[in-house]
This record gives C-alpha cells, sequence and structure tokens, in this order.
C-alpha cells in the first residue's frame, strides 16, 4: 500500500520570534540540531516500507524555501502547492487528497506537520505501521501522544471507554475531543489513562478523507475542486486558482472531519514529541548543563540556573539570573521569564502595528538564487553581503533611484552591465549606474560572494523592474 507524506509547512511561529519571523518562520531553522526541523520531517520518513516523495502545501512566499530544503537534502517533492491565503488544516489536506485522487492514484495520506520534533524515529515508524492497515480499511486514523506530564497547551483525544490497558502498538476507537483544558482537568486527565496529547499528524485514504469531507464540510471541497482545477505548474511549485480558494472556508481538520466522523481512531505514540510551540518547550527538549541551563553559541554563564541561552553572533555573559530566555538574531535580542513565553506573539503584534521590519524579515533574506545580509545602511547608503549559488543566476534588471558596486570576495562572477558582458574574480569589481540593465552570474562550481554598495534617493527592494527572470518573478 502506497504511503503519500503531505508535510504542512504553512505555519508562522511568532512565539519563537526573533528567530521565527513571519517570512523565515521555525520550520526552516535548526533549532533542535544541523538540520531544519522541516528536513527532520523529511529524513524521519527514511525506512518507512511503501513510502512515496512528499506532497508540500505551503504559504507562496515560502516557495524558494521550501525548494532550497529539498536541494539541500538532495531530494525531490512529489509536489508543492502553494496556499495563495491560508485556510487553515482542513482544505490543504483536501487539496492533497484532490491531486493525489487526480492522478490515479488513492493513496494513504500521512499527514504531518512541518515543525514537530519527534525524537524517537523507530516508535514513530512503529507507530505508522500500526495504523497502516486501519487506514487501508477506510479509518481515519490520528497520532494521540502519550502524555508525560500534566499539560494545558494542547488539546486531548480521549479513547473509548471500552478500551482498557491501552498501550502502544493498538488502534483504538476515538470517543471525543476536547479542547485545551484548565490544570485541574488536565491532572485527570493524566491520572485517567485515557486521555492523549493531540498531535495534529493523521493517515487515512484520500477518497475516504473527500468522502467525509464532502459529508460535513461540502463548501471546502467544493473551493478546493474548483481551485485546483485550473492548477498550473511553475518550476517545482503547483498554483491554485486564487479567487476560488479565498472562497474556501477556513476550518481545521479535526473541526470540519474528525469530530463529526463515526470512523475516528486513535494509536498512542510514545516517541519524544513536541511541537515546539515557544521558547520554554524548546527548554524542555534541549540537553541541560548541571544547572538545567540549555546554551548555544558564545555564551558565558555564572550563577545562573534553568534558563536557555542562544548565542548566534555576540557574547552573552549573565550573572545571578534563573528561568529566563535569552536568544540573540541578527537585529534584535529577546528576554522573557521562561513562565510568559507565551506573550511573545504580543511582541510580534506590536512590531506588525509599528509596521516594522523586524515581524517580518531577517536582516539576511533568502532567495532562490541564494542570500543576502545587510551589513550596513544610512541615508542613501546601504552595504550587503550578496551569496550566489552555483550555477545560479540574479534576474536581468535595473534600477531608478540607486547605483550599485558589486566587490567580488569569493569565487567567480559573470556580469552583464548595459552592453558587456564581463568576468570578474576574487578582489575585482564594476560600477553599476542608475538606469544600466543588469545581472549576476555565478558560473563556478562553489558559491560566490561578493560586496554590494548601493547608493542613491531610494533603495527600497521594489525599486527592481525585472526584464527577464529565470525564477518567474515579476
Amino acid at each position: 500500500m502506497t504511503i503519500l507524506p503531505v508535510i504542512m509547512s504553512g505555519g508562522s511561529g511568532s512565539r519563537l520570534w526573533p528567530q521565527s519571523r513571519s517570512l523565515y518562520p521555525k520550520q526552516f531553522l535548526p533549532l533542535v540540531n544541523e538540520q531544519t526541523m522541516f528536513q527532520n520531517t523529511v529524513t524521519r520518513l527514511q525506512g518507512l516500507s511503501g513510502i512515496g516523495a512528499p506532497l508540500v502545501i505551503a504559504n507562496e512566499e515560502h516557495r524558494f524555501l521550501v525548494a532550497e530544503q529539498f536541494r539541500l537534502l538532495q531530494q525531490k517533492a512529489s509536489a508543492i502547492i502553494l496556499e495563495p491565503v491560508g485556510r487553515n488544516t482542513a482544505p490543504a489536506v483536501a487539496l492533497a487528497a484532490l491531486k493525489a485522487v487526480a492522478e490515479g492514484d488513492d493513496p494513504v495520506l500521512l499527514v504531518l506537520a512541518a515543525d514537530h520534533v519527534i525524537e524517537n524515529q523507530s516508535a514513530f515508524h512503529q507507530a505508522v505501521s500500526v495504523a497502516l492497515p486501519a487506514a487501508g480499511d477506510g479509518k481515519l486514523v490520528t497520532f494521540g501522544i502519550v502524555p508525560t506530564h500534566v499539560e494545558t497547551g494542547y488539546g486531548y483525544i480521549k479513547a473509548h471507554s471500552q478500551s482498557k490497558s491501552l498501550q502502544q502498538g493498538s488502534v483504538y476507537p476515538v470517543q471525543e475531543f476536547v479542547e485545551k483544558p484548565d490544570r485541574e482537568t488536565a491532572e485527570k486527565y493524566l491520572a485517567s489513562g485515557e486521555y492523549y496529547w493531540n498531535s495534529g499528524m493523521f493517515m487515512f485514504k484520500a477518497s475516504r478523507y473527500l468522502q467525509e469531507l464532502q459529508k460535513f464540510q461540502p463548501e471546502i471541497l467544493q473551493a478546493c475542486r474548483k481551485a485546483i482545477a485550473t492548477e498550473h505548474p511553475d518550476m517545482d511549485f503547483v498554483r491554485l486558482d486564487e479567487t476560488a480558494f479565498k472562497t474556501c472556508p477556513d476550518d481545521s481538520i479535526d473541526y470540519a472531519v474528525m469530530e463529526k466522523t463515526e470512523d475516528a481512531f486513535v494509536v498512542p505514540l510514545d516517541a519524544g514529541w513536541s511541537d515546539v510551540g515557544s521558547w520554554s518547550s524548546l527548554w524542555d527538549i534541549a540537553r541541560k548543563d548541571q544547572n538545567g541551563n540549555a546554551v548555544q553559541g558564545d555564551v558565558l554563564l555564572h550563577d545562573t540556573s534553568n534558563s536557555l541561552i542562544r548565542s548566534e553572533k555576540k557574547l552573552i555573559a549573565t550573572v545571578g539570573v534563573n528561568d529566563l530566555i535569552i536568544t540573540e538574531s541578527d537585529d534584535a535580542i529577546l528576554v522573557a521569564s521562561k513562565d510568559r513565553v507565551q506573550d511573545v506573539k504580543k511582541i510580534v503584534e506590536s512590531l506588525k502595528a509599528d509596521q516594522r521590519s523586524e515581524a517580518k524579515l531577517h536582516r539576511k533574506a533568502y532567495r532562490p538564487w541564494g542570500a543576502y545580509d545587510s551589513i550596513d545602511s544610512g541615508e542613501r547608503f546601504q552595504v550587503k553581503h550578496i551569496t550566489v549559488k552555483p550555477g545560479a543566476k540574479l534576474s536581468l534588471q535595473k534600477h531608478y533611484h540607486r547605483a550599485e558596486h558589486w566587490i567580488v570576495v569569493k569565487g567567480t562572477a559573470l556580469v552583464t552591465n548595459g552592453d558587456k558582458e564581463i568576468l570578474l574574480t576574487e578582489n575585482q569589481s564594476t560600477y553599476i549606474p542608475i538606469g544600466a540593465v543588469h545581472r549576476l552570474e555565478n558560473p563556478g562550481k562553489f558559491d560566490l560572494e561578493l560586496i554590494e554598495v548601493q547608493s542613491g534617493s531610494y533603495l527600497g527592494e521594489d525599486d527592481i523592474v525585472r526584464i527577464k527572470d529565470t525564477y518567474g518573478r515579476n
């Protein structure tokens, strides 16, 4: 039986600001090991029997980030479906199911979030193997996390009351889904042994999900059918009819289908799972020193305990503190009490209200051809460190308000400057006047790095007139 992994990658992870930003969210960050969370999700599938290439549902603005994750893993997605707007998980999975069925197949969908941690891969594989026969038989299976402590931040799943001696390796009918409880209720759930944390991971046949969606939320299915009926490929991506998809109701799989169907089943999963929904949850799963500190980067501690301290570039020194979150990014520093990390999202809301760039962007911005880091800026000037991947090229473009000076510091650059093509190597440079048509390419086999100095009356990214672009951008 074929399993089609469906990776949901539309989250913004605002509670993990300043590392996570709306245009570079947590699933694309290496928060728990050297791989990004997205890459961990993909590699976690290796070794599963009958597994196919993943299908990804992603935000339009994250499309090149998703493609880059697969390039770094030297793997290919079966498809990357781009949502023009977010409409929650029920429509997203409907798109995946419709895409699979339209291609003449009816696989079992394994629906996963791109930003979860699962420490015990073999236990995860075992749970998938247990769920597969039930899913193939028309059941809609969810994975319930065996709770390890009292938790009020998750929804819960109750297995049917007649299912005694619940254990891993079995499938149980779901009696009910319950909302996030208060502490007293959560303590009762934990003591009963009948409740599991709702992981948001699912397994069912594509056609079966569409049948239940038609029964309970036909408006969602109708809108998704219209949106994907006029899909058109764009490089690695599948684009939808934006107008049709915008009419789709916003609803989760839980509310739209799982809480209503008579065929909901749960497989217990005890595999070191976390949704890493906050800095405190990251501290929970991190390796700690003898004083309970989780440390990353250049950090010096004195009389410090039970804290998470992360440095990217600067030395962070602490004296006489405990139960703190301290994390530094390229343009912001967060200091928060560990028991108040849920309120980090309020900082993000304030940044958005003030239209500050720190809510959306890092100083370093990623593009399909590479990346640039804004090193310095001032009145009428800006300095960037640009990296271009081997074989990649920027768009053929011009600017109306700025001139540019490029200095190569590593690799070889093929530069179009007006009607000339020139080859630049390390320590060589060229000047691009205002209005000149130009392009930068990396013809080599290694990364090209250069320093770009911009000068002019306006230096915004929207002062780019693209004449020709390999990546289909306007």
